[in-house]
């Protein structure tokens, strides 16, 4: 684990709000996710501004699109300074990704299921032949084989993933409630000592912090349980492709 694993998610509309949260939760926080509402919404510059902080930030844009395109993209998002930047777990989009992070800070992440889906959700996709556990395995190998640095994951399948690929790969996990809170939209959610016991990097954690009357109270609370989570076992070794 991470000294400080949170990665605060600002799912918000407007860079002023976005501000308030961040001095609201003061140096209790020192990662933060600009996901697709908050970039459309500012662009590039409120990215810059949180890096000229001293702030790392997650890039959560999901791109899935030609490689050149992905290229391009990518390499405008490393210029900014940002650590994280996701990606669509198509080898050819990770490789264009990583292509375009080389020499910077940035590291890749590729998505593998999203935690808002079930087994009916990627049914409705046509995957009928894989669990949500198989398919997300399944993305991982390749996205791993194209070179991501990482992986974001459900909690669900932190402790498989980190099993399989070792301790190198570094994986998110979305998707995670504290005892009690409001599962929301989620549907695959653990808590967030389980998910660090089970071998997760950093957690990306919303509403639990943003929509607290004391943010950084909020995140204190979080980082308390999280003291005495053990870590993870030993992995069995690198991952290795199936069906």
């Amino acid at each position: 684990m991470t000294d400080n694993p949170i990665i605060v998610a600002l799912d918000l509309p407007s860079a002023a709000e976005a501000r308030r949260l961040v001095a609201a939760c003061g140096d209790d926080i020192g990662f933060y996710k600009v996901g697709l509402e908050l970039f459309t919404a500012e662009g590039p510059a409120f990215v810059q501004e949180l890096v000229a902080q001293g702030k790392r930030v997650f890039v959560d844009l999901k791109m899935f699109d030609i490689g050149e395109t992905v290229h391009r993209a990518a390499a405008r998002v490393a210029g900014l300074g940002a650590s994280f930047l996701t990606v669509h777990s198509s080898p050819q989009v990770v490789r264009a990704a990583v292509e375009a992070a080389a020499g910077s800070q940035l590291k890749i992440l590729a998505v593998t299921v999203l935690t808002s889906y079930d087994q009916n959700d990627i049914q409705d996709l046509g995957i009928d032949h894989r669990t949500v556990p198989a398919q997300v395995e399944f993305l991982a190998q390749k996205s791993l084989a194209a070179g991501a640095h990482g992986l974001v994951c459900s909690p669900l399948e932190v402790a498989r993933l980190r099993h399989l690929c070792g301790p190198g790969p570094v994986l998110v996990t979305p998707g995670v409630r504290s005892p009690g809170q409001n599962k929301g939209d989620q549907k695959r959610v653990a808590t967030p000592a389980q998910a660090i016991r089970d071998g997760s990097s950093y957690l990306v954690i919303g509403r639990e912090i943003t929509r607290a009357a004391d943010p950084a109270a909020a995140a204190r609370r979080i980082l308390n349980d999280l003291q005495g989570s053990p870590a993870p076992p030993p992995p069995i070794g690198a991952i290795k492709e199936t069906d």
